[in-house]
């Protein structure tokens, strides 16, 4: 029980003796005011966070700052609550600072991912869990990135994203929404500001995808994010599958059609919101007549045109099973015929919900892992130990939409199929879902009768995955919060009959703190008997048993507003030419020269790059890390040099801390046959903060530090009057006999958008734009070159560490076991200085064993004199350096002598005179 009542214990002594039980090291929780002062909640979020012992963030400042509390009696849906939680700060990436934040669907970024790692199949799912963060800043930069980034390929994979973006705007709508004498024009406000770029999305939908003769969207099962899966099984491309009329993807373009025409009557717009509606209803009635079956009783998958295989073709316009190989079967169901009810599509009194008969039953869709996302006796279901099947595995992707589509049925639809209860059970099983070893973990699919993750989280795949929600499914679902465009605070829960209380607090909501408690005997929270809505501290309803109930929500006072601004609240957000935002001028995923970052060693394993990705964990394995191989007891160095002057006022360290202790109850991963010996990397006995005056470094004044100490697996935050500086060091004094690390470094300041990135040095002799208009030299060649990258990208300017962008050479699969890159400057030059960006994604692509730098003097290649390297081992993910005696030479090669079965390859090279 963790309370914020003086009727039980005291707080201070609550949060002791939970704090007391807890393994590792952090700040312990803070005691809160008595029961007396309703405004700080029934619930202490600290003592609650206390309480789990999975942490590998225990950044406790960040999570009381920016989550919901919630507590209940279940232990498993409880804990798995603040796992999620912990598992959205793995993925909560900072792209640049005019893009902001977004999130990674991988830990790692593959190929196949947009800029700065995201995946457009999951985004829907992940704004829906991240409208829930208390300040409403993540989610609108995420929204934004969608429609306004370079390279965020919204549509490579389903997704309903105008859906998100107001569903984002009904938890967090933007000031001048909550205050109308705070007008501004619509096109300056979110959402609104992004109806352009979402009609824009919508539109090209419906070009590529809309059948206008079936006035339904085709869609294959690949991009639908269902590999493998039984349709797709009867055709000859059984990974991505065939055209498809599919209930999911014509689910999430009625949503998405919904979502415009809320947003334009937001906008004052609606007779643009009645041909949106009118459209969706056009959808619906097509879907329901082509898709749902009445012998089957479900809606299923039709197939768009003829497709032939194994000698069995199934005809254009049928339905699954109704021709083909399978003709006349009984099954064909699968999860994505609950898809609709996840935006309460069907039409009310038409006998769908009977298709809900199959989700409780063993005999289709149940299990102890389950649900299954095949029923079980379907011809074609198939448990595979492999990515990615979605033939019969439990995924949590599908789980998440079965569960939101069973809440609405619930909270909304006259029938008598299925139960609170159901909706209990399967959450149960959804929490108990996420463990690994006994400890809290999620990867893309489990084994439905096991709980297995066996297979499906391959090391660097998909470990703590980021594919599905759960945190709305609580607050929606369990607690009932509807969300709702005006002063209403309504719910519609789905406790059970027999939990003596459960609570959901510190939850913002329109820009007020709410809270739904559920106390049986009125002795545990302190607000009496039954359900009560709680707003601003003050109760605004009460019911004494669980059901629907209503509040009006107290009116934003100016106060409040101002509050609200200064929290993030602003409705301005990441608008060019605006009011100042903060930015971390810090992060470099865009491949500029500027900012860069320079360490003083770099540990085996380890990565300077990782410290301005945008991303902080601190898991061994896979890493995010960079680490010192300075002999212990040496300081070791960072230093960020910004290219520009930049006005910073505040430095945030991720700090490592790899002791024992500090990682015990972790779920950390481990590679097989990986050494396993202990980490020599510990929290730093100090850490010194230093600008650069222009002529030599001195310290900041810091007028803040938090944690007053050196703290591991958080932010130590550095606050210091604004300063203007070119660059800053850190430096991380270790403790005796260790040696220091980090996951990130940031540095924070205020401006007003666009941030340009600082020039290039000048003086580059190998630097060739490409394109119509390059010129003919410098040119570049290469003994081998991989058939997934491109030579020419080894010259262009451009420095990506990441598989996505991809600006890279690498010689991947080549047969040689050294290969060479040669850069013709087409006439002679000085030459004294090479930079070398070494590609490395700890796969077939690694730092090689060496490399050897040679000149051509006019008749034979050469080595130059008095060569310096660093560092002197081959490094990836860094510039490698080589300095020598300065030369003339028209030519350069660097030959790469490959590290056992892995090939090298280079983002870049810089050429220089000195």
């Amino acid at each position: 029980m963790i309370l914020r009542s003086a009727r039980r214990f005291p707080v201070p002594l609550v949060a002791a003796i939970v704090a007391a039980t807890m393994v590792g090291k952090w700040d312990g929780p803070a005691a809160g005011p008595p029961a007396a002062a309703p405004a700080a909640g029934v619930l202490d979020t600290r003592a609650l966070i206390a309480r789990e012992t999975f942490w590998d963030n225990r950044d406790a400042d960040w999570f009381a700052d920016h989550i919901p509390a919630f507590e209940c009696p279940d232990a498993d849906i409880q804990t798995t609550w603040y796992y999620r939680w912990e598992l959205i700060t793995k993925h909560l990436t900072y792209g640049s600072p005019n893009t902001g934040y977004l999130f990674t669907e991988f830990l790692d970024r593959p190929f196949w991912s947009g800029a700065y790692g995201a995946i457009s199949c999951p985004a829907g799912h992940q704004l829906y869990e991240v409208r829930w963060l208390r300040k409403p800043r993540i989610a609108r930069d995420y929204c934004r990135y969608w429609l306004e980034t370079k390279g965020a390929q919204p549509r490579n994979y389903s997704t309903w994203l105008a859906d998100s973006v107001w569903a984002v705007h009904l938890v967090h709508p933007a000031t001048p929404w909550l205050d109308p004498a705070r007008v501004r024009p619509p096109g300056d406000v979110f959402p609104t500001d992004l109806l352009a770029g979402l009609e824009e999305n919508t539109a090209a939908w419906r070009k590529r995808h809309y059948v206008d003769a079936e006035k339904l969207f085709w869609q294959v099962g690949h991009d639908d994010g269902m590999e493998f899966n039984i349709a797709s099984r009867q055709t000859k491309d059984i990974l991505r599958g065939a055209p498809s009329y599919r209930p999911s993807f014509n689910a999430y373009q009625w949503a998405d059609l919904h979502g415009l025409a809320n947003l334009h009557e937001l906008a004052g717009e609606n007779a643009r919101a009645a041909e949106h509606r009118a459209e969706a209803d056009q959808i619906r009635e097509r879907m329901e007549a082509m898709l749902w079956d009445e012998r089957r009783e479900f809606f299923l998958i039709a197939f768009r045109d003829d497709e032939t295989a194994d000698g069995h073709t199934v005809k254009a316009n049928t339905r699954i099973y109704e021709t083909g190989r399978f003709a006349g079967s009984d099954h064909g169901r699968e999860l994505i015929g609950y898809v609709p009810w996840q935006f309460d599509m069907p039409t009310r009194g038409k006998g769908y919900e009977r298709a809900w008969k199959f989700l409780m039953d063993a005999n289709f869709f149940f299990a102890d892992f389950g649900p299954t996302t095949t029923e079980r006796h379907d011809p074609l279901f198939l448990l595979q130990k492999g990515c990615c099947w979605w033939s019969g595995q439990s995924w949590p992707y599908a789980t998440t939409q079965t569960l939101k589509a069973l809440a609405n049925v619930l909270q909304g639809r006259t029938q008598d199929v299925v139960t609170r209860a159901d909706y209990l059970k399967l959450l149960g099983i959804y929490a108990r879902t996420h463990r690994k070893n006994g400890r809290p973990y999620l990867a893309e699919a489990c084994h439905p009768d096991t709980g297995s993750f066996a297979g499906h989280d391959a090391y660097n795949h998909s470990e703590h995955y980021f594919h599905s929600g759960y945190t709305d499914l609580v607050i929606t679902g369990l607690m009932g919060v509807v969300p709702r465009n005006d002063d209403v605070l309504e719910v519609r829960p789905l406790l059970p009959d027999d939990w003596d209380y459960c609570a959901l607090d510190h939850l913002t909501y329109r820009g007020r703190q709410v809270a739904v408690v559920w106390d049986r005997t009125g002795s545990r929270y302190g607000l009496g008997r039954g359900l009560h809505l709680v707003a601003d501290g003050k109760v605004i309803a009460t019911a004494p048993k669980v059901g629907p109930l209503q509040g009006t929500l107290p009116p934003v006072s100016g106060d409040a507003l101002g509050r609200l601004a200064a929290a993030g609240f602003v409705d301005d957000g990441l608008r060019p030419g605006l009011a100042p935002v903060r930015v971390n001028f810090a992060v470099n995923n865009d491949g500029t020269y500027f900012p860069r970052l320079t360490v003083s060693s770099i540990a085996e394993g380890s990565s300077p790059r990782m410290l301005a990705d945008g991303e902080a964990w601190y898991l061994r394995s896979p890493p995010n890390r960079w680490a010192a191989a300075e002999p212990a007891d040496t300081p070791a160095t960072v230093e960020v040099d910004f290219g520009v002057a930049r006005r910073i006022d505040e430095v945030r360290l991720f700090v490592l801390d790899d002791d024992p202790e500090a990682l015990a109850g972790t779920a950390d991963v481990t590679v097989p046959g990986r050494d396993k010996t202990p980490s020599p990397v510990r929290v730093p006995r100090e850490i010194v903060l230093e600008s650069w005056n222009g002529g030599s470094w001195g310290p900041v004044a810091l007028t803040r530090r938090v944690p007053a100490a050196p703290a591991g697996h958080r932010a130590n935050v550095l606050s210091f009057a604004p300063l203007e500086t070119t660059k800053l060091r850190v430096r991380l004094v270790p403790q005796p006999g260790f040696q220091t690390g980090l996951s990130e470094l940031e540095a924070w300041g205020e401006t007003t958008l666009p941030v340009t990135a600082a020039p290039p040095p000048a003086g580059n002799l190998a630097f060739n734009p490409g394109g119509k208009d390059a010129p003919p030299f410098p040119k570049v060649t290469a003994s081998h070159t991989s058939r997934f990258d491109r030579v020419d990208k080894a010259i262009d300017g451009i420095v990506s560490f990441t598989p996505t962008p991809a600006n890279r050479w690498t010689s991947f699969e080549s047969p040689n076991a050294a290969d060479w890159l040669e850069i013709d400057l087409g006439a002679t030059k000085r030459v004294g200085r090479v930079e070398l960006a070494i590609f490395d994604d700890r796969g077939g692509v690694q730092a090689p064993d060496s490399y050897l730098v040679e000149v051509w003097d006019g008749t034979a290649w050469r080595k130059p004199e008095a060569e310096r390297r660093s560092p002197e081992i081959p490094a990836g993910g860094i510039m490698n350096t080589v300095t020598f005696k300065p030369l003339d030479t028209a030519k350069l090669r660097v030959t790469f002598t490959h590290r056992g079965k892995a090939r090298s390859g280079v983002s870049e090279v810089f050429v220089w005179e000195e």
